[in-house]
């Protein structure tokens, strides 16, 4: 399917390891420049020479997207690099160790959402005046299913939640403009250095087998390629209709009807 992206530029948060690059590298296989940011340069330059090796034009940028003041300068070496951003993947985000209402100070609450809310917010805030000015843009924000149901822990779900909810009203006031924005809602995702390998490698073999026998029906963990492929669809001409939606990869994990 041609997607019509060809061209454009991209920038993906949390873009060197995990579902970010493949959402890096499902964009640069249909021809899409691709900058990347991680908090470290090791971990950005063998993704960038991946991204390149694809043929595109690819940019890796050290920032840590809990500070949400320096959202100005990841964007200001994005343009220098690639030029303006058509496409924005707000995938950086985690869980950072937090636990219950009862265990959890607001201190550590705050910074669930400083990683995986605010810094995409101020992003897209950054990018939204060039796609405004083009008529064209694309907003991507990778939240999870325990941000439309129960699961993971407090500030886990409540900034997903709110990345959802954030999804669906930016969506809809951008209606009309050219602009979408749409959120992804995967399940347990294994990749490398992710956390569902480690509990694979560190669990006993019978809790692991119990695990995916109660929480997937597939009977297998989830693999990052659907993530980056529906990721490339959205940023495409082809989902010019869909916006302020939530599509969950899964594999049938989650209960939610909705």
């Amino acid at each position: 399917m041609e997607l019509g992206i060809a061209g454009r530029n991209a920038l993906v948060t949390g873009g060197s390891r995990g579902l970010g690059r493949q959402c890096a590298l499902s964009l640069a296989s249909e021809g899409v420049n691709v900058a990347i940011c991680a908090r470290t340069q090791d971990t950005i330059d063998g993704t960038v020479a991946e991204l390149e090796a694809l043929g595109a034009r690819a940019a890796g940028i050290v920032a840590d997207v809990t500070d949400s003041g320096d959202m100005a300068r990841l964007h200001r070496q994005t343009v220098e690099r690639l030029g303006e951003i058509d496409i924005l993947v707000n995938n950086a985000g985690g869980s950072m160790g937090v636990t219950d209402i009862a265990d959890t100070p607001l201190d550590s609450y705050r910074g669930v959402f400083d990683l995986n809310l605010f810094g995409g917010y101020e992003l897209t805030r950054l990018a939204l005046p060039h796609m405004r000015e083009q008529g064209w843009g694309r907003v991507i924000n990778v939240a999870s299913i325990w941000g439309r149901e129960h699961g993971g822990n407090i500030g886990y779900m409540s900034a997903k939640a709110a990345l959802i909810a954030a999804t669906k009203h930016a969506g809809l006031s951008l209606g009309g403009t050219g602009i979408t924005v749409n959120s992804i809602a995967p399940g347990s995702i294994s990749h490398p250095g992710g956390g569902w390998e480690r509990f694979q490698a560190e669990q006993p073999e019978e809790v692991v087998a119990g695990f995916i026998e109660s929480h997937l029906p597939m009977g297998r963990f989830g693999w990052p390629e659907p993530v980056g492929d529906l990721c490339a669809f959205l940023a495409s001409d082809r989902a010019d209709l869909i916006t302020g939606s939530c599509i969950v990869v899964d594999g049938g994990q989650s209960h939610s009807m909705i």
